[in-house]
């Protein structure tokens, strides 16, 4: 589950960045980046329960 939060994420953040560059960013791209950097905190909150 640890792992599939780190995918998501990165995944978010690479779509946020393709918007970005492509100059077609709209207000959901920003959303993404807000996500992913939700979930990292999340984790980072979290720790590591192993």
């Amino acid at each position: 589950m640890n792992s599939l939060l780190y995918i998501v994420a990165v995944i978010l953040v690479i779509g946020w960045l393709i918007g970005v560059f492509a100059y077609s960013a709209t207000g959901i791209i920003h959303v993404l980046l807000v996500i992913a950097i939700i979930a990292v905190l999340f984790k980072v909150i979290g720790g590591r329960s192993l």
